[in-house]
């Protein structure tokens, strides 16, 4: 089975297009579609009741911890599925490419598969001039610090094993850090990941949740913490390789 996780604040609007959608697509994958509700202050909460009479296997989780991470936090721990994939609640991710996803990750036996949009393959629709500069200058200094070949490493669209995600709890970020963190963790703990295009079609209704400035002091935290342990495994295995 797959999971599929949907935190979600205020988007009463976007909720029943995005179920719709996503369900159109993978009619043919057993799935379960949990929503989180990050104490949302609109109509989110009766938009979710109304879709979850129609449509079967959707569940309603209300946050606990306040926050992008313990939304996702709490929906992996309830999640059935073999498989979970994070997707946001604006329809910004290709449906296409959660059957990509989907397909890459079980038939080639992986713990994740990772998705970039800034490939010659992707295509990048309706994103801010000011955010796509920021995003591609700290995302290729991650690349560069963790000696990878990835450059999408704060997109949220992406899919794990969920064996393999429950090992990396307990989630540390408390907003859309948490996104740069699980795949950071995925890394660093040398597991088993591909990457593959995918496309990013942007929100169109709606304002987006993401305020450069008040998350960057997060976003620091969580790639000092995990680049520190990084360079504390390389040299562990640098010491043990040169003592035999």
């Amino acid at each position: 089975m797959l999971t599929i996780l949907i935190p979600f604040k205020n988007e009463k609007d976007n909720l029943y297009h995005t179920i719709k959608k996503i369900r159109s697509k993978i009619h043919d994958i057993e799935n379960e579609i949990i929503l989180i509700n990050d104490y949302s202050s609109d109509n989110s909460l009766n938009e979710v009741l109304k879709i979850s009479r129609c449509e079967p296997n959707i569940i309603l989780l209300n946050n606990k911890k306040k926050g992008l991470g313990g939304a996702i936090q709490l929906g992996i721990k309830k999640s059935r599925g073999d498989y979970v994939t994070i997707m946001m609640a604006d329809a910004s991710d290709d449906i296409k490419d959660l059957r990509k996803y989907f397909k890459k990750i079980y038939n080639e036996n992986l713990d994740a598969v990772f998705g970039t949009r800034f490939s010659k393959y992707s295509k990048v629709t309706n994103y801010p001039k000011k955010k796509l500069i920021l995003n591609r200058l700290f995302n290729n200094t991650v690349k560069l610090f963790f000696l990878n070949n990835y450059n999408d490493f704060t997109n949220a669209f992406k899919i794990y094993k969920k064996d393999t995600l429950k090992k990396l709890l307990p989630i540390n970020s408390k907003s859309f850090d948490v996104f740069l963190e699980l795949p950071l963790k995925i890394i660093v703990n040398d597991y088993n990941y591909k990457i593959i295009s995918i496309n990013w079609l942007g929100r169109s209704i709606g304002k987006s949740k993401f305020v450069i400035n008040e998350l960057m002091f997060g976003y620091f935290f969580i790639f000092i913490k995990l680049w520190i342990q990084y360079i504390k495994k390389k040299i562990k295995y640098i010491y043990t390789f040169n003592k035999y």
